[in-house]
């Protein structure tokens, strides 16, 4: 059972991402080394009755980070109450949500980040001794409280492991590196989502949305999502490869899975700037994104496919990306 106690806005989009995902380990595709060292850890947990040691994911956004969140508490039948970096803003909100947990919770902080370094040493007791010590009042009348907390479980998120500070990645006792996934894992997915949502999908059109879908569960299901509104609008009864080279011609993403931030990102550095070296902060300006979009969700692909490398000097294009740019405006 999840409680949420996530403050602002939901995602776009959730809902959906939450009929998706799967439940237990046996019903997750792919990152099978990692399924298996969790499966592992939680059954040792569970045979000494302890809660499971605190548990840190990182990786790029969308290979599953939160859903393996959710399994690790089904897995261990516990409930599971969810939170942001950023909306732990004063040691109340953290305070708020560590007394309300009963033993054996699971507590996810997505972003964990992007915890203020006042809030983050408030944690630290409270992961390793489950004890909340906090000071109260105003200077001059001020005092320190100690709250006792039940035995639980912190699985933290991130897509930036760097920015983690070392005190705090060192409380984590199971640190696990989420990768892209290959583009078998991705058909799959994609068949999956096919079965839950209804609509049937042939094996072409799955492994051509599987190789344009970056690597990425969240993009195949959501590019999935899209294709399937062309063809219900089309009166098509199921999704083929015709339909789906159509839609995502439509959706202005290529044979790489590149779309048009992707593709204006490598101009910009080809055509601006020679290919460079340069700063991600130039490029981000030279074509009105932000520097966290490029680092999280641009560039870890690109990098990953070959489009581009980092060097102490800056962001430079490959040969790869030379072609495939040229090619595009042929």
């Amino acid at each position: 059972m999840e409680t949420r106690i996530i403050t602002g806005e939901e995602l776009a989009g959730e809902t959906f991402e939450e009929t998706l995902r799967p439940q237990y380990i046996k019903e997750y595709i792919g990152q099978e080394e990692v399924k298996e060292n969790i499966r592992v850890f939680i059954e040792a947990a569970k045979i000494r009755g302890e809660s499971l040691d605190h548990v840190l994911l990182y990786g790029p956004p969308g290979l599953g980070k939160t859903t393996l969140a959710h399994i690790i508490a089904n897995e261990l039948g516990a409930n599971i109450k969810t939170t942001t970096g950023p909306a732990l803003e004063k040691s109340g909100d953290l305070a708020a949500v560590l007394s309300s947990l009963e033993p054996g919770d699971v507590l996810f902080i997505d972003e964990i980040h992007r915890i203020p370094k006042f809030i983050e040493e408030i944690l630290y007791p409270a992961m390793e001794d489950y004890q909340l010590d906090i000071i109260i009042g105003s200077e001059g009348s001020s005092k320190n409280i100690k709250i006792e907390l039940p035995p639980f479980t912190l699985v933290g998120a991130t897509t930036r492991a760097g920015d983690i500070t070392a005190p705090l990645r060192d409380r984590f006792g199971i640190v696990v590196k989420l990768n892209y996934y290959s583009n078998e894992e991705l058909e799959l997915i994609i068949k999956r989502t096919s079965r839950v949502l209804g609509m049937d999908i042939k094996a072409n059109a799955a492994k051509e949305l599987a190789k344009r879908s970056r690597r990425t569960p969240r993009i195949a299901n959501r590019l999935f999502k899209r294709v399937r509104d062309f063809a219900q609008v089309n009166g098509e009864a199921y999704i083929d490869l015709k339909i789906t080279t159509e839609s995502l011609l439509k959706l202005k993403v290529d044979k790489y899975g590149l779309d048009q931030v992707d593709i204006e990102y490598l101009e910009s550095l080809i055509n601006k700037f020679n290919g460079g070296p340069v700063g991600v902060e130039t490029i981000a300006s030279s074509i009105g994104e932000e520097v966290s979009t490029l680092e999280d969700v641009v560039e870890p692909y690109l990098m990953q496919e070959g489009f581009i490398k980092r060097t102490q000097r800056g962001r430079m294009a490959t040969d790869k990306s030379y072609d495939h740019i040229k090619q595009g405006q042929l």
